[in-house]
């Protein structure tokens, strides 16, 4: 079959107050806020837009995997270890959580984020856009 699919334009993220959630991705990520209410924030980050969504509480963007783990839902990537290793250390010294850096068996290396509402991001040290 053809792919008539080009890119992943949107992503939805759960938040429990789109004000503060956004301020966040702001301060934390660079983000580019586009629109707000109380609804939803759209933001544009990462070569893509964000809508953090207001949702009911618990909600977060991961899942648990069949080993019992919870596990990301997206990975975003930045290019190279040097660029991965300096990212991490920003963000451990911006006070956001992260998880250690791992090589995980396959090229580059990843670690792992949360967001105020404990939404897990994964980071990749392999930019697939070279």
């Amino acid at each position: 079959m053809q792919s008539y699919l080009k890119r992943v334009g949107t992503t939805y993220i759960p938040v429990s107050n789109v004000e503060a959630a956004s301020e966040w991705y702001q301060e934390k990520l660079g983000a580019v806020e586009n629109f707000r209410n109380e609804d939803k924030a759209i933001l544009d980050f990462a070569d893509q837009s964000f809508f953090l969504v207001k949702s009911q509480e618990g909600q977060q963007a991961q899942f648990i995997d069949h080993r019992g783990d919870e596990h990301f839902s997206l990975t975003f990537e930045v290019d190279g270890w040097e660029n991965l290793k300096r990212f991490h250390e920003d963000l451990n010294d911006n006070g956001v959580t992260v998880g250690e850096i791992e090589d995980r068996g396959h090229p580059g290396n990843n670690f792992v984020f949360y967001d105020l509402d404990r939404n897990a991001f994964d980071v990749w040290s392999e930019w697939s856009g070279k």
